[in-house]
């Protein structure tokens, strides 16, 4: 069973995936791992060209749902 947060429905979470850590809809890409590439120094442009089959919308949504969570 996969459930997204009301106010960020580019990230969900499901047991099955990624051990349950919320993670970018569609994707195995966990908010912590984006979090990791944004905080050594790669740009939100860098990380979507490197992970073109993520959104900057789902990058921005991860960084925000990090700071309300």
């Amino acid at each position: 069973m996969e459930y997204s947060h009301p106010d960020y429905p580019n990230i969900v979470v499901n047991p099955d995936i990624c051990f349950g850590k919320p993670s970018i809809r569609g994707t195995r890409m966990p908010v912590s791992s984006v979090l990791a590439y944004l905080s050594s120094g790669m740009s939100i442009d860098e990380f979507v060209g490197e992970f073109n089959w993520i959104s900057k919308e789902a990058v921005l949504e991860s960084l925000a749902y990090a700071v309300g969570n």
